[in-house]
């Protein structure tokens, strides 16, 4: 997984081949936050079957593999009929049933929903009650980045007369997505102007941090910090940039997996390391979800608990799942709840929907692994804050859609590489 803004070489996370700064926020409505749009009250989880959301996938990705081995090129028509069958209708099952499950474990009568949702209003934590929000886009109080690649690739092919194919990429262009951080000399400035540009449109900035030493393992996004010292040292800068102001951070994706996995060493620094930086972070105003992979990673929910709870999940607003990768939306949900219990529940988590439209790809392609640069994968639900989704704080385009997994196949950009083949096709499913 890897991404990139131009100004700085930035990695996402690859998958093993194996199984106030500034001035305050002012466009929240009615003087509530954003942040403050995260903070609903814990709702009861039901508990969901873990081969639910399987058997799902499984029917989704049967209808594309027997697409595919048939050589079927469908027609846009059929196309859309065809994904309506395949990936609309089996999410909206998803969806149906969750609901489903969540009357049936409370006796009968729904779980109840956050307050948002009830009654039309936001919940103000300091003055009590809630205030009726004025309407607000989808992507709400989340910020959209201006300057990303998919941005100036709009700009590049409507200067081109390419008018269709830019049309076709604001898809990607108008959502908000993460600023990642990497390393550097420059990043308590960066954070700084971020930070500074998020407050200027009323928007709640994103981050993901992600310079933790020996970064994937040497693998395609391999890199990160020197050391320890060179960690802690980075993370002091990138908690200065926050500067006290709301934000939210996904912290180090894969890290805990990685470590879950073995291909670092067992002596418990990684964790260490995590755990200072939830602190960091959460003092300088941020929202930390520490990320814990994805249901095929380690598929191990009270060990990957274990992990978290030693990364300070506990003082962190959560966890993260799917980071670049392609589990569909029930899947993690289903996922996420469990190590949710495992932690003793109402821990909450923030899903990455970016190209899991789709679903996963089931079998290499061109010799490359599922998770890099799979073709004929989809965008999936837009950002929101306002998932609907018990435990699920937000879904979000961690992994900022048309940008590389890492050159897997001849001709492929690094890991972080913009990709403009790769985001159009992401867009036209």
């Amino acid at each position: 997984m890897s991404t990139s803004d131009g100004s700085e070489s930035v990695a996402g996370v690859s998958r093993p081949a194996a199984p106030g700064r500034g001035p305050e926020r002012v466009g929240a409505p009615h003087g509530v936050s954003p942040v403050r749009l995260l903070e609903r009250p814990a709702v009861p989880a039901p508990r969901l079957p873990l081969d639910l959301a399987a058997q799902v996938e499984a029917h989704r990705n049967l209808g594309a593999a027997l697409g595919a081995s048939a050589g079927i090129a469908l027609p846009a028509q059929r196309r859309r009929r065809f994904r309506l069958l395949t990936v609309e209708l089996p999410a909206l099952v998803v969806a149906v049933v969750i609901a489903a499950i969540g009357i049936a474990v409370s006796g009968g009568t729904p779980a109840p929903a956050p307050l948002a949702r009830q009654v039309g209003c936001v919940q103000d934590p300091v003055a009590g009650g809630c205030v009726v929000p004025e309407p607000v886009a989808q992507a709400g109080a989340l910020y959209v980045d201006p300057t990303t690649p998919a941005a100036r690739q709009v700009d590049e092919w409507a200067a081109q007369g390419r008018t269709a194919d830019a049309d076709a990429l604001r898809a990607l262009a108008d959502r908000p997505v993460p600023l990642w951080l990497t390393g550097g000399a420059d990043t308590t400035e960066r954070v700084a102007a971020y930070v500074d540009r998020a407050a200027a449109a009323g928007a709640l900035p994103l981050f993901v941090a992600y310079n933790m030493p020996d970064r994937d393992c040497g693998s395609f996004s391999a890199g990160g910090a020197a050391d320890a010292a060179a960690y802690r040292s980075w993370v002091a800068a990138v908690a200065e940039g926050l500067g006290g102001a709301e934000s939210v951070v996904v912290l180090e994706p894969d890290a805990v997996p990685h470590q879950l996995t073995g291909c670092v060493g067992e002596d418990g620094e990684r964790y260490d390391l995590l755990a200072g930086a939830v602190d960091a972070f959460t003092a300088a105003g941020a929202r930390v979800y520490v990320d814990a992979g994805n249901p095929g990673f380690t598929g191990d929910p009270a060990a990957t608990a274990d992990a978290l709870r030693r990364a300070g999940v506990e003082r962190a607003a959560g966890f993260s799942l799917n980071v670049a990768n392609f589990y569909s939306t029930g899947a993690s949900v289903a996922y996420g709840t469990a190590i949710s219990e495992a932690l003793g529940g109402g821990v909450r988590f923030v899903i990455d929907t970016s190209r899991n439209g789709a679903g996963r790809l089931l079998d290499a392609a061109d010799g490359a692994p599922t998770w890099c640069n799979p073709p004929d994968r989809m965008l999936g639900t837009a950002p929101t804050l306002d998932t609907g989704l018990p435990l699920v704080d937000a879904l979000l385009w961690i992994k900022r859609p048309g940008e590389s997994d890492g050159s897997c196949r001849p001709g492929e950009p690094e890991a972080g590489g913009w990709f403009p083949d790769y985001a159009l096709d992401l867009v036209d499913g």
